[in-house]
């Protein structure tokens, strides 16, 4: 839904646009994983293993949930800056590269064609966030950065592909149905009142 899997990321926690979130899909570790198998990071077989992991070492997976969360608020607080026109903060952007540095310690290129960072060799708790980390370091520095934007309707967030830049909503099944919905209201309302 936002195009980017960074963005995806941010989207795990539900809200309204402006305010605190009043839900989240990562509750823990096991649902953090989760995420990343459904979310294509982690296939079948590399999810199970994540969360025989999770359970045989409880100290690492919490650690790695913590860090998750700690990198989404991260990564919100930068999309949602740059969404709006303004810069990240400085220690948003440092917190990513320190994330990035450590993510790719434990890649290997891979050749798909031309060649790729891949995790696949990493059997670490943190396995599920590294490519989050990095497609959010691959959005900032290669953009576009101008076609970000917030949904009107909920706090999702997504890259706006479409050709004159006029996405508004996280989709038009959901937010943008509903937007519709309350302005023929108001505009049935105000013709009635007339």
């Amino acid at each position: 839904m936002g195009g980017n899997l960074a963005l995806d990321f941010v989207n795990t926690r539900t809200g309204p646009p402006v305010g605190p979130p009043d839900g989240d899909v990562l509750t823990g570790y096991p649902e953090l994983v989760a995420w990343a198998e459904y979310a294509g990071i982690l296939t079948g077989a590399e999810a199970a293993r994540s969360q025989r992991l999770g359970h045989a070492d409880s100290d690492a997976a919490r650690a790695a949930y913590e860090r998750s969360l700690r990198t989404r608020e991260c990564l919100d607080e930068t999309v949602r800056a740059l969404a709006n026109g303004r810069n990240p903060s400085s220690s948003a952007l440092a917190r990513l590269r320190d994330d990035e540095a450590d993510a790719l310690g434990h890649a290997r290129l891979d050749r798909a064609g031309s060649f790729v960072w891949s995790w696949r060799d990493d059997h670490t708790a943190a396995r599920p966030l590294r490519p989050v980390v990095h497609a959010a370091v691959q959005l900032l520095t290669t953009g576009p950065l101008d076609r970000i934007k917030g949904c009107g309707g909920c706090r999702f967030v997504f890259l706006d592909e479409s050709k004159n830049r006029s996405r508004r909503w996280c989709s038009m099944d959901d937010c943008g149905t509903a937007e519709k919905a309350r302005r023929y209201v108001a505009a049935r309302r105000t013709r009635g009142s007339r």
